[in-house]
């Protein structure tokens, strides 16, 4: 009997050893079992500050588990300390990297020394150029299309200007607007801005830019340029694009200093990203409306990609959560449009 109570305690022990292995904790993912250990993983971001980064960071987390040891570093939007944090990642013999990079036109010098080190890369949010993708077969993206969110944008601005005919406050039948630029030279910053203004003329709506300068999607130096907007434009401003919402809610600062947002004063004011922060002024009406850029389904993405890279296995839409790979090299999440109708549907 005795023989008998050990043998069944030792296989109730066995089976519950075997459900905390990180395979049994993959959210329905075939993702590849960690080979020798854990795989470690690092996390580079040009800027911790960020607040969509942060969305994708936590979403990563949260999907990594104790499925693989991940180690996150600040660039502090410098690209010098992040190639000094990529070299430290490949000296302690990482397993794969993840990267928002500074710069995207510098992103050669990283996969340089990835490639030398046999240490594939996930860039992420800032797209490296075309032919360094193509450099090494071990490099990836994962991203949303700027092109859909520029749009979306327009669209949510042009839906406005077409259910309120007194948003045209000099009644010349053109949009006068305003644009918040993220980064010089950034493509989703280019793409999303001539995107949004294309979506409004191809609405069939005018369009007058009175102004553009570029706030580094920085919420204080957004409001800092809708500021000197309005110190030189006044009530002529008649809409406020923004390349994402940390911009647009520095705009909304800034306009609420001018009394806009009561008695009847208003300006629409649209962003990109859905954090947080914007869905709270959606719920209050100050920002007329926003793009969601999935932050937690790409975080998802990413951590399942850079398992699958880590356990030297060749992503598959099998082992990689069930994502389709474009051109074998990219993982594409949709865009949203949210307003005050849906902006609890930023799941």
């Amino acid at each position: 009997m005795n023989k008998r109570v050990i043998g069944l305690l030792i296989a109730v022990i066995s089976a519950a050893t075997a459900s905390c292995s990180p395979m049994d904790h993959s959210e329905g993912a075939q993702i590849g079992s960690a080979v020798n250990g854990p795989r470690k993983i690092g996390f580079l971001v040009y800027n911790s500050g960020d607040a969509y980064l942060s969305q994708a960071q936590n979403a990563f987390a949260g999907v990594a588990g104790y499925k693989a040891t991940v180690n996150f570093k600040d660039s502090q939007n410098s690209q010098q300390i992040q190639n000094k944090n990529i070299d430290d990642y490949i000296d302690k013999k990482f397993d794969a990297l993840v990267v928002n990079p500074v710069d995207r036109t510098a992103t050669s010098i990283i996969i340089d020394k990835a490639k030398r080190a046999g240490v594939p890369v996930v860039f992420f949010n800032r797209e490296p150029l075309p032919d360094d993708m193509k450099k090494w077969n071990r490099i990836y993206y994962v991203g949303a299309k700027a092109e859909q969110s520029g749009a979306m944008a327009g669209e949510i601005m042009a839906d406005y200007f077409k259910r309120h005919p007194d948003a045209d406050k000099n009644k010349d039948g053109t949009m006068q607007y305003v644009m918040l630029k993220g980064q010089p030279g950034h493509q989703d910053a280019e793409i999303r801005t001539k995107y949004a203004v294309k979506a409004v003329e191809d609405a069939g709506i005018k369009v007058e830019k009175l102004a553009e300068d570029t706030a580094g999607w920085d919420r204080n130096k957004g409001r800092d340029k809708m500021a000197a907007f309005l110190s030189t434009y006044g009530d002529r401003i008649e809409a406020v694009f923004s390349n994402n919402d940390e911009m647009a809610l520095g705009a909304i600062e800034a306009l609420k200093r001018r009394g806009y947002f009561k008695e009847n004063k208003y300006i629409p004011v649209v962003g990109v990203d859905a954090t947080p922060d914007a869905i709270k002024a959606l719920e209050e009406g100050t920002l007329l409306g926003t793009v969601l850029n999935d932050a937690k389904n790409q975080g998802r993405a990413l951590f399942n990609l850079a398992l699958a890279l880590a356990n030297k296995q060749t992503p598959t839409k099998e082992n990689i959560g069930g994502y389709e790979l474009t051109d074998g090299k990219y993982v594409w999440t949709a865009y949203k449009k949210i307003t005050k109708d849906n902006l609890y549907d930023t799941r």
